[in-house]
C-alpha cells in the first residue's frame, strides 16, 4: 500500500504515467486483478492535491459564472465575453477539451482496460510518452501567447490526447502538456490547462470506478494511508513539475520513461 500510494501520488502528475506504473507495480506484487476500491481511493488523493494546488485558478473560474447570463443573451455578447474575459475563455475551453476525453473514456474504456495486464503494451506506451516529451525540445523559447490566444481546436486536440492516455503507459500530463507546448501555448498555460482539464477527467474516472464498485482486500486504515500518501506526494509532484516546466526542463522525464519501459521489457522476457 505504501508503494502504491507513493506511485500514484508521484506519477499521476509527473509525465511518466501513473496507470502504467501502478499496473507494473501490481504485476510485480502479484495483484493481477485490478483493485477498484484501491484505485478509487488513490485517485481521490490526487484529485484533492490538484484542487488544492490550483485552488486560486478554480475560484477565478467559478467567479466567471456570473457572466453566463450576459453571455447567453446573444451570440455577440457571448463572443464579447469569450474574447475579453480570460477565465471565462479558459473555462469554455476546459469544457470543450473534456468532450473528446469523455467520448474516448465511455466508448473505449474496455479496450484500454485490457492493456493493463500486458507488460509489453505498457512498455511501448512508455516509449511513446518518452518520444513526446523529447519532441517538446523543438520549442526552444517560451511562447508569448496567453490564455485569450488559445483556440477551440487546440483545446479539442489536447482533450483528445488526454483521452488516449487512458491506455496504461501513456502519460496524461506528458501527452497533454506536450501537445499544448507543440501547439504553441506558453509553458505556464500549458501546465495550468492540462491540470485543470484533469479534474473533470479524474472525476469521470472516479464515477466509473464507483459504478464498478466492489469490496476491497485492503483494510480501511490502509486505504486512508494510501489516500494521504497520494495526496501529499501528488501535491509535491505538482510543485516539482510546474517548476521544471517554467525552466524549460519538461523533457527530462523522457529518460525515466525509456528506462522503465526498457526494464519492464527485460523483466517480462526474462520470466
Amino acid at each position: 500500500m505504501l508503494v502504491l500510494g507513493l506511485v500514484q501520488g508521484l506519477c499521476e502528475f509527473l509525465p511518466v504515467s501513473s496507470s502504467g506504473h501502478l499496473a507494473l507495480a501490481q504485476a510485480l506484487f502479484g495483484l493481477h486483478e485490478p483493485e477498484i476500491v484501491l484505485d478509487l481511493v488513490l485517485h481521490l488523493g490526487t484529485l484533492f492535491a490538484v484542487i488544492f494546488f490550483y485552488r486560486h485558478s478554480l475560484l477565478a473560474l467559478i467567479s466567471e459564472l456570473r457572466y453566463i447570463p450576459k453571455a447567453m443573451t446573444s451570440a455577440e455578447n457571448f463572443s464579447l465575453v469569450y474574447r475579453t474575459r480570460e477565465d471565462f475563455h479558459l473555462g469554455i475551453l476546459i469544457i470543450a477539451g473534456s468532450i473528446p476525453t469523455a467520448i474516448i473514456g465511455l466508448f473505449f474504456q474496455d479496450l484500454f482496460s485490457s492493456l493493463f495486464t500486458s507488460v509489453p503494451s505498457i512498455a511501448v506506451a512508455l516509449f511513446i510518452t518518452g518520444f513526446v516529451l523529447l519532441a517538446t525540445n523543438l520549442q526552444k523559447t517560451d511562447s508569448p501567447k496567453g490564455t485569450l490566444s488559445m483556440t477551440l481546436s487546440q483545446a479539442l486536440i489536447i482533450g483528445f490526447v488526454q483521452g488516449l492516455a487512458i491506455a496504461p503507459g501513456l502519460s496524461r500530463s506528458g501527452l497533454t502538456i506536450g501537445a499544448a507546448l507543440l501547439l504553441g501555448l506558453n509553458r505556464e498555460l500549458s501546465a495550468r490547462y492540462s491540470f485543470l482539464l484533469s479534474i473533470p477527467a479524474i472525476i469521470g474516472g472516479l464515477a466509473i470506478s464507483l459504478i464498478q464498485g466492489e469490496a476491497s482486500s485492503f483494510e480501511l486504515k490502509f486505504l486512508l494511508l494510501g489516500f494521504a500518501l497520494s495526496a501529499v506526494t501528488g501535491y509535491l509532484a505538482l510543485k516539482l513539475l510546474t517548476n521544471l516546466i517554467d525552466r524549460g526542463h519538461f523533457s527530462i522525464f523522457s529518460i525515466w520513461c525509456f528506462l522503465v519501459g526498457g526494464a519492464s521489457l527485460c523483466w517480462y522476457f526474462s520470466q
